[in-house]
């Protein structure tokens, strides 16, 4: 019944920009911590970014602070990852991903920076 499903993955030039989304269902949304992974080839899965509940407190991996930001609507039921000057290394899948109790993934979505 938990569903988290990601869209906005793509390809991009790099320096661009994407937004990612997250839209989730079959639980209380507006109660939940939510994140944001990224597992590129060859690499472990790693935290990028997660956000409280309501929004009021966010925190990022050293990599992506500064060019990365993630959002919540919880009218919406939608988190979202709005990525800046994307580089190469950032290319990866990238996973939504519902903290405790949830401890729920989305399907993921494939994001490549690459000229």
């Amino acid at each position: 019944q938990v569903q988290l499903v990601e869209s906005g993955g793509g390809l991009v030039q790099p320096g661009g920009s994407l937004r990612l989304s997250c839209e989730a269902s079959g639980f209380t949304f507006s109660s939940t911590f939510m994140s944001w992974y990224r597992q590129a080839p060859g690499k472990e899965r790693e935290l990028v970014a997660a956000i409280t509940s309501a929004g009021g407190r966010t925190n990022y991996a050293d990599s992506v602070k500064g060019r990365f930001t993630i959002s919540r609507d919880n009218a919406a039921n939608t988190v979202y990852l709005q990525m800046n000057s994307l580089k190469p290394e950032d290319t990866a899948v990238y996973y939504c991903y519902a903290l405790r109790p949830v401890n729920s993934w989305g399907q993921g979505t494939q994001v490549t920076v690459s000229s």
